[in-house]
């Protein structure tokens, strides 16, 4: 009888921080600037490392609500405009932003170099 007031204790308590526990995010590999589409690092995700030019994939293009640099340097995330015009916002090492609002609807991409467009 003991036993089993013991077992039923412990599964309750189990299944008692599964339903609490909040979703994780994943971790941002060393070296890499990951994006997701979702505040606080949740939802789906897309990772960049350096060096050359990425489109954002995986929902985050037009779409990235948060961010996190483990990247030792500074990456450019890159809007484009009408025409050939474009916006650059610097992220530099150790970044990141769990409600990124200001550039959420904006991001097309991560370079490792300004690509020539303005500051925004």
């Amino acid at each position: 009888m003991r036993r089993t007031i013991t077992t039923i204790a412990a599964t309750a308590a189990f299944a008692a921080a599964l339903t609490f526990s909040a979703p994780t995010a994943q971790a941002t590999p060393p070296g890499r600037i990951c994006f997701w589409t979702e505040p606080g690092m949740m939802g789906q995700s897309w990772c960049y490392g350096p060096p050359g030019y990425a489109e954002a994939e995986n929902g985050t293009q037009r779409h990235a609500y948060s961010f996190e640099s483990r990247y030792n340097g500074t990456v450019y995330a890159i809007s484009y405009g009408a025409g050939s015009s474009c916006l650059y916002r610097e992220i530099r090492a150790d970044d990141y932003d769990e409600n990124w609002t200001a550039w959420a609807g904006k991001l097309d991409g991560v370079s490792h170099e300004t690509m020539g467009c303005e500051p925004g």
